[in-house]
């Protein structure tokens, strides 16, 4: 209850509901519960469990995934398993190095090479875990000319490796991809391990495209990660399993050099590792596990057919390849980028499970991934998904499309009424443009007081334009928006009259802006009229003390005065005339409705005590 508490303390009116696992999930998470339960064993049938559970979730990856004669090593975060490989690498290429440590490195220092599209920081982590210097990091750019541009240029790897040698390094470890982390393409494989060969080094392949390796159709550029020297697999991705460890396989037949690594453990604790998976593999079984990894494969299909039918729709998944935004000015492609990221996060939030997402790519752009094989199982993701997200796709296109079109007749428009609207450039905007309502008469105030008007006129402006019955979308901008004073106008579809649209927001400006105007107007005159009503009292207050004397003002000794000998005041009453802004007498006023009361008793016979009652309320209204 109380672990309870701390999970939703914070964001008590969220639905924070545990992810949907399913059963082979709570297998998983029962192997967790098991293993502290097994740790309290007697210490010879803990080794005798542990190994066997080790031993056969080793035998049982080695044959699902091609991968003969392995070794497995398993660990919670992804790239443990490659340290540990280069600990392997650098004790079997440095035979000194278990004594003196990292002064071996002096003679020859060890270079260890990676691809351009790798994961982000994998280098660096190396590096950071090995005590070695950026300086034995070298990153190998992907293909320019031929080949995919997510791909290692194997030539230029080849002349680098040259290079190194002749500066007497040691070239120690490549890192490959069987599918790129941002865009799923797979490098030449068997160049890259002939390579290895040559130059004595070690072969190291990582990625998702690995999983199809328990499919029995697999490609020829993935089959070729069953000669390297190590793979990283991530099952618990790949079989929807939550908590499941990594796995490295590996070929290395030195024991000693093994355990020296940390590859290999003495502690039957450590091995308990395997259990979760242990189980998990046993209940999904063989055929399972190949299901689900065909189930994921084949969901690419049916947005392979989105892209067949729309021919600017680009899905990037799996070993998809990609497109580029060549030919783009700067200014376009981020527009572009902009309109992807917004298509992305439409679809994340209107088809959930199809288990989109937006990658960015320093070349390329924005793009929005499909990639079931990392996703799908955890999602539970089903063709009807895909075929959901296909529709929407159908329905969001076109009206990007339009919008995209569009922006630049918007630009021109308002340009047209230049005199009060202002195009806001907002590259990163996904919809038709920002323009600003700046009347040319905000031009002369002072710069506090102009940008307080404008913000104030542009959000009656956008307020007005929300109420219209319209589809298109009027905002204020996204949260991180810092200018308050644009109107955002969202995506329009192709039929709107992007004139007639400028024209009404330059009309509803206009309006505001006059009746503003009027309303300043009518203050200043009320102002000034009641300045002057002021000192109009002020000198009746003086023309009364002068008329009636001070002994009249006394409260008790002015009452006896006014009894004994009433004083007829000659002060008249003042109004004030909204219209005309001025302040007049209101003898005038009485003397009318005088005339005209005496012109109703004529005509119309009353009571004494009305005639009284009407005389009553003149009377007293007149000192107002």
């Amino acid at each position: 209850h109380f672990v309870h508490n701390l999970i939703h303390e914070e964001d008590e009116m969220e639905d924070n509901r545990l992810q949907n696992v399913g059963e082979q999930g709570h297998m998983a998470l029962l192997g967790h519960s098991l293993a502290a339960y097994i740790s309290v064993l007697d210490k010879e049938q803990l080794r005798k469990l542990t190994t066997r559970i080790l031993s056969d979730t080793t035998l049982w990856l080695c044959r699902l995934f091609r991968y003969e004669n392995g070794s497995a090593y398993l660990h919670e975060d992804n790239r443990d398993g490659l340290v540990k490989v280069c600990r392997l690498i650098i004790n079997a290429r440095y035979e000194e190095y278990a004594s003196e440590g990292y002064s071996v490195f002096r003679s020859k220092q060890p270079v260890i090479y990676q691809s351009a599209s790798c994961r982000p920081g994998l280098g660096q982590h190396l590096c950071s875990q090995l005590g070695l210097p950026l300086s034995s990091l070298c990153t190998v750019p992907c293909n320019t000319i031929f080949g995919s541009q997510h791909q290692m240029d194997v030539a230029l790897l080849d002349k680098l490796i040259k290079e190194d040698l002749e500066a007497e390094k040691l070239p120690l470890l490549l890192i490959a991809n069987a599918g790129t982390p941002g865009a799923g393409h797979t490098d030449k494989l068997g160049r890259m391990k002939d390579l290895c060969d040559q130059y004595n080094m070690w072969f190291h392949v990582e990625g998702v495209n690995l999983a199809t390796l328990a499919l029995s159709d697999v490609t020829s550029a993935v089959m070729a990660a069953t000669r390297s020297d190590s793979v990283t697999l991530t099952p618990g991705q790949w079989l929807g399993l939550p908590a499941v460890t990594a796995v490295t396989l590996y070929r290395y037949e030195d024991p000693a050099l093994s355990l020296a690594a940390g590859l290999t453990s003495s502690q039957p604790v450590e091995k308990l590792r395997a259990l979760p998976l242990w189980l998990s593999l046993q209940y999904l079984g063989h055929n399972g596990i190949v299901q689900k990894i065909k189930d994921a494969t084949s969901l690419v299909s049916f947005c392979v057919q989105a892209k067949q039918m729309r021919h600017n729709i680009l899905v990037v998944g799996g070993s998809s390849s990609g497109g580029s935004v060549e030919g783009y000015c700067a200014g376009e492609k981020e527009v572009l980028d902009s309109f992807n990221r917004w298509l992305g996060e439409q679809l994340v939030q209107l088809v959930p499970t199809s288990g989109v997402e937006v990658v960015e790519f320093e070349d390329e752009g924005t793009y929005i991934r499909f990639s079931p094989l990392l996703t799908a199982a955890a999602l539970g993701t089903q063709q009807q998904d895909i075929e959901h997200m296909v529709k929407r796709l159908m329905e969001l296109v076109p009206v990007m499309s339009s919008t995209v079109s569009l922006r630049q007749d918007f630009r021109e428009e308002t340009h047209r009424h230049a005199a009060s609207l202002r195009y806001v450039e907002k590259l990163s905007w996904p919809g038709l443009g920002a323009v600003r309502y700046q009347p040319q008469e905000a031009e002369g105030l002072h710069e506090s007081r102009r940008k307080q008007e404008l913000e104030k006129l542009n959000a009656e402006l956008l307020k007005k334009l929300q109420d219209l019955d319209s589809d298109i979308m009027f905002s204020s901008g996204p949260e991180f928006e810092t200018e308050d004073d644009c109107i955002f106008i969202g995506m329009v579809t192709e039929d709107v009259d992007v004139s007639e649209l400028v024209e009404t927001i330059a009309t509803l400006g206009k309006e505001i802006e006059e009746s503003g105007r009027l309303l300043e107007n009518m203050t200043e005159v009320v102002r000034k009229g009641i300045m002057e009503a002021e000192l109009q009292l002020q000198r009746a207050n003086e023309e009364k003390l002068m008329e009636e004397g001070m002994l009249r003002q006394l409260p008790l000794v002015g009452s006896v005065l006014n009894w004994f000998s009433p004083v007829q005041s000659s002060i008249k009453g003042t109004t004030f005339n909204l219209a005309a802004g001025s302040l007049d007498s209101t003898e005038v006023i009485y003397s009318t409705k005088a005339q005209a009361s005496r012109l109703s008793l004529q005509d119309t016979p009353t009571s004494s005590s009305k005639r009284l009652q009407g005389m009553i309320i003149h009377c007293c209204c007149a000192p107002l």
